[in-house]
């Protein structure tokens, strides 16, 4: 196997310097293999990296070394592999005691009146947070990954139960065949959760779905017509959910791809960091490009759809790509 290898030297003062360059290799997953000697596998990203890394040694004075090698003396490639390992079950091990901890406040206070979830909310995004950072340095998938993911999904149904404690969805018809044909109004100037309510209506309700835009949410409507994502219309938020996730639970099938998209929707149009998902700033950048380059609506919910249905591929394919690793 292919390592990466960097040696270097540091020199004594300042003594912030040398924290520094160890905080930074902790960063980058690199293992200490010898004094002064860390290990990554070699990828391009991996060589990147280290390279600014010695350079930064360098320029404060210290000596560092980049070498492509393979290991032949000393110690194999699966000695260094398990070095790796065990780093990352220390780092998944202190997340699933944070998730633990967090998890036994939740229920120890489930039925106190007046609990809400911010805290809940709060903590689980910054698990998760940490959890991605974790996971993007795990070279070799060792088996607490797969667990703590599990925890974290555990932990995500008790957040939509809390979310779900009032009867607050949309009674819309349940034969789909009623809203075939109807014109769909919105606010124009449409944005994050009403482009996505068009994508998820002319996906899984009318792929021919007409779209009306109207001035201000107080418009006059006609009886054929449908509002949504409007105060008085009959798709709104409702509770603590944006339209989107209203019209989702509703209308979508019980996929998790959908719902992690619902997500990042919630996210970007509540901005309340509830679920706060690696992929949803991204996701938010590509919202804004699209709305800053086209004035014309029908035009913004064309390529959020691209956008959309993509992410949608996307995140089937991790789904079946951690089940066939587990």
């Amino acid at each position: 196997m292919d390592w990466l290898l960097l040696i270097h030297q540091i020199p004594a003062k300042p003594t912030y310097f040398r924290a520094k360059i160890w905080r930074r290799l902790q960063q980058l997953g690199a293992i200490p293999i010898k004094q002064a000697a860390y290990a990554m596998p070699k990828q391009e990203q991996a060589y990147e990296d280290l390279t600014w890394i010695a350079k930064e040694i360098i320029d404060g004075g210290g000596e560092a070394i980049l070498l492509e090698a393979r290991l032949q003396e000393g110690l194999d490639d699966a000695q260094v592999i398990n070095l790796f390992c065990e780093a990352r079950q220390r780092d998944y091990q202190r997340i699933a005691a944070e998730a633990d901890e967090l998890l036994a406040h939740c229920r120890q206070h489930s039925t106190v009146p007046g609990f809400t979830t911010h805290e809940y909310k709060a903590g689980l995004a910054k698990i998760r947070k940490a959890f991605a950072g974790i996971t993007a340095i795990d070279f070799f998938p060792v088996a607490e990954r797969s667990k703590v993911e599990a925890m974290l999904a555990d932990m995500e149904t008790i957040l939509q139960h809390k979310n779900n404690k009032s009867p607050i969805l949309s009674q819309a018809p349940d034969d789909l065949t009623n809203l075939q044909g109807k014109i769909w109004t919105t606010r124009a100037n449409v944005y994050a959760d009403r482009m996505a309510c068009a994508w998820l209506i002319q996906r899984y309700i009318d792929h021919a779905a007409i779209f009306k835009f109207v001035g201000h949410a107080q418009a006059a409507v006609q009886a054929d017509e449908i509002c949504f994502d409007m105060p008085t219309g009959q798709f709104s938020h409702e509770g603590e959910f944006c339209t989107f996730e209203v019209m989702a639970r509703r209308f979508g099938p019980d996929d998790p791809a959908l719902q992690k998209i619902a997500h990042i929707i919630h996210d970007i149009d509540l901005k309340d960091e509830a679920f706060n998902l690696p992929e949803t700033d991204g996701i938010h950048a590509l919202f804004d490009g699209i709305v800053a380059a086209e004035v014309d609506d029908l035009e913004r919910i064309r390529q959020i759809g691209i956008v959309l249905d993509s992410l949608l591929i996307f995140f089937r394919n991790s789904s079946s790509n951690i089940r066939a690793i587990i």
